[in-house]
């Protein structure tokens, strides 16, 4: 089966998790609950604040390191699901469920794609 690597997109200072309804952390809770029963799952979780981060640049032959935080990036990766799904479109239920559970206010997108697979995999 397929696996599917989804990237959770977020504005980093536009979200604060004391915003959120008061139904929003039953709802993932009970939704992951779910795709792990289902074994669709596989790893997921959140990533630290990009003033934590440093870039690596290769370029010209040389290495180049920035850490973060990176004003100019308005829209960064927030967090990841590596999910094994029968098919894309079953990948992309989950992906629209778990945007769907979160605050109708907040802006968060997600990015879905197939993890290529090596030959023998």
């Amino acid at each position: 089966m397929p696996r599917f690597m989804t990237f959770v997109r977020v504005e980093e200072n536009a979200i604060d998790m004391a915003d959120a309804d008061p139904g929003f952390e039953e709802r993932m809770g009970a939704l992951f609950e779910e795709i792990t029963k289902a074994g669709v799952m596989l790893d997921t979780a959140g990533l630290r604040p990009t003033a934590e981060a440093t870039r690596i640049t290769w370029s010209d032959g040389r290495l180049s390191l920035t850490d973060g935080p990176f004003t100019e990036t308005k829209e960064v990766v927030g967090g990841y699901a590596l999910m094994q799904c029968k098919d894309r479109a079953e990948a992309l239920e989950w992906s629209k469920r778990f945007l769907a559970a979160h605050p109708p206010h907040w802006t968060v997108g997600l990015e879905v794609r197939e993890v290529e697979e090596q030959p023998g995999d």
